[in-house]
């Protein structure tokens, strides 16, 4: 009798148990468990018609489709994206906000345009990549990007470039690939401008004798020949031109730049909300629809993950203050 209560004491023991480690597989399953009941505010920090808000937009449809609620895409401009970002950051952390939070979170504090950085924000997913390309006139007397840095080298200034304005990424791409190759970071000197078509546009009428917008912007231009790469300031070839040198092999420093887009919500998102989001993220990038969407931007498919993207911001943050105070625009 003893051994048959003991027996099936113990079965009950092993019963619970095993129940018990159910219950938190359950738990850990449900940590993402989460689905906005109403309509998300997706916050752009930049205007419409732009790189930032075409990704914004065909991922706030996917994510409609995916989560069953709409996402209305809000555009909140003003500050160079000091707005928008600060709009992000101090939105309810409920789910009900999230944003397109791009590369100037690691630029704009640099500067003094606000305290603002990206540990202000929750990071959900990155999303987009687009690198810089260093493009000469398709006359210019430098075929490889070793003879342009070796111009620079021996006459210091006698080069301009263009791309954006001072202290802009594409300003900040070629100042910190000279300081990465041992130059003066003002080597090859900036010529500001009011976008990349207005400095591509200098470019192929000889105004500047190089030009550093991101590659998906110069695209059609150097497919047609007009322009001419000298290279891509990446560690994997751009789509649709393979053949144009990567940065990553071809320069000693390894340098590479490229902005960036990433769904972030605002601090203190709890986490399985985040997740949750993540998740969404996830399956939405790697859809045909997305693919599709990506090609016909010329831009790769990329996805960082919660964890990745945070190491991600803040990289990126160190690197592009570094330049920043390299080129004497630190505040």
């Amino acid at each position: 009798m003893l051994r048959t209560t003991s027996a099936t004491l113990l079965l009950s023991a092993l019963t619970l148990f095993g129940t018990s480690l159910q219950a938190q597989a359950a738990n850990t399953d449900t940590t993402c468990d989460w689905t906005p009941r109403r309509a998300v505010t997706f916050i752009v920090p930049w205007g419409t018609g732009g790189g930032t808000d075409a990704n914004a937009r065909r991922m706030a449809s996917l994510l409609e489709e995916e989560m069953g609620v709409p996402f209305n895409v809000v555009n909140r401009t003003g500050g160079n994206g000091v707005v928008g970002h600060t709009v992000l950051a101090r939105s309810r952390p409920d789910g009900y906000t999230i944003g397109a939070a791009t590369v100037e979170i690691d630029t704009m504090h640099w500067v003094g345009l606000t305290p603002l950085t990206y540990k202000d924000i929750t990071p959900i997913a990155l999303i987009h990549r687009s690198s810089a390309a260093v493009l000469v006139n398709r006359e210019s007397p430098y075929d490889t990007l070793d003879a342009l840095l070796d111009e620079a080298r021996a006459n210091p200034g006698s080069l301009t470039a263009s791309g954006t304005s001072q202290g802009g990424i594409w300003h900040l791409a070629l100042a910190g690939m000279l300081k990465a190759e041992g130059l003066a970071p003002d080597a090859i000197r900036w010529i500001p401008s009011q976008g990349s078509a207005s400095a591509l546009k200098e470019l192929m009428a000889g105004g500047v004798d190089v030009a550093t917008p991101s590659m998906s912007e110069a695209r059609t231009l150097v497919q047609q020949n007009e322009i001419t790469p000298l290279a891509y300031m990446s560690d994997t070839p751009a789509p649709g031109l393979e053949q144009v040198p990567l940065t990553a092999e071809v320069l000693d420093s390894g340098w590479t730049l490229s902005s960036f887009v990433t769904v972030s919500g605002p601090k203190g998102l709890p986490d399985n909300i985040a997740c949750a989001y993540e998740q969404a993220v996830d399956k939405a990038v790697h859809s045909q629809a997305w693919a599709d969407f990506k090609q016909s931007q010329g831009t790769p498919v990329v996805f960082e993950n919660r964890q990745q993207t945070a190491k991600t911001l803040a990289e990126e943050d160190q690197k592009l203050g570094d330049t920043i105070k390299a080129i004497g625009l630190a505040k």
